[in-house]
């Protein structure tokens, strides 16, 4: 029986790989952090006019300027972490199948999925994770000093953390999963396409899909492909928005956790299926 496989080294190894090649191109890899940040900084703009005029995004949903900018920078940190360690990865996957790439990962004594999933980093994504920490710590620091201080205890921040890593895993299984797909499909840039539509219902709250057509939105993107719960989690659990639900705000974390384990489990199936289907570049 073959030992196991150190995947932290293995991990720690393409990360380092990463960043030696990042610093071969310095000024490209300066370029796309200073283009990751401007842009992270026009959505702030963005967001102050918008506050201008109101107080709060939606009607009595509780998310307040300081509030929806907790929000706002738990996306950044998330939607960074994929964008990091996930996103070039699943994106070469369909390049790996036409070019008998895939054959070589097969053959590795490790997981394949594990290989395809992080053999690069692309450290420039992690500028929107600085600013977002940054613009995270600044909000909490204007709620916590209002007339009803916001109280922040180790065990939030916790489970905080353990919220952000849930909802990386229901991205990362989604995207994944739609990788996955290129076996059948030969190249799949319209799933990619569709994987960017459906996240970026996970960029507002999901106050906003309670009246109308919003509600089969809402069933959709929290039961079925559950990338609502995604961000809503995690910056509920800080900015603790007004709720006459509070109940509800823990059967939704409850949920939250089955919903990455699930997701997880799902694309595990979905890659394996996937791999089942294969056949050689050279047969």
């Amino acid at each position: 029986m073959s030992p196991r496989p150190p995947y932290l080294r293995v991990l720690l190894t393409f990360a380092r790989n990463s960043l030696v090649r990042d610093m071969t191109f310095r000024t490209n890899f300066i370029l796309q952090c200073v283009s990751a940040i401007s842009w992270t900084a026009m959505n702030v703009g963005f967001y102050e006019i918008v506050f201008r005029h109101t107080r709060q995004i939606g009607l009595d949903s509780g998310w307040g300027k300081w509030e929806f900018f907790v929000f706002l920078a738990t996306t950044w940190v998330i939607n960074s972490l994929v964008q990091a360690f996930f996103m070039p990865n699943c994106q070469e996957f369909s390049e790996l199948i036409r070019t008998g790439g895939l054959d070589f990962a097969l053959l590795k004594p490790i997981d394949t999925q594990f290989l395809v999933s992080f053999q690069k980093v692309e450290w420039s994504s992690l500028s929107n994770l600085v600013v977002g920490v940054g613009l995270l710590a600044i909000s909490l620091t204007q709620l916590t000093g209002r007339e009803h201080p916001l109280a922040l205890s180790p065990w939030m921040v916790l489970l905080y953390l353990f919220y952000v890593a849930c909802g990386v895993a229901i991205m990362y299984s989604v995207m994944i999963s739609l990788s996955a797909t290129s076996i059948w499909l030969g190249r799949n840039q319209t799933l990619y396409n569709f994987w960017f539509y459906i996240t970026n219902f996970a960029r507002y709250p999901m106050e906003i899909y309670y009246r109308g057509w919003g509600k089969i939105l809402y069933v959709l993107f929290t039961f079925i492909i559950p990338v609502l719960v995604v961000v809503n989690v995690p910056a509920r659990l800080l900015a603790q928005p007004l709720t006459p639900r509070p109940n509800w705000e823990w059967q939704l974390a409850v949920f939250a956790l089955f919903a990455a384990v699930g997701s997880l489990l799902a694309s595990r199936v979905v890659f394996q299926l996937a791999l089942r289907s294969y056949r050689s570049a050279s047969s």
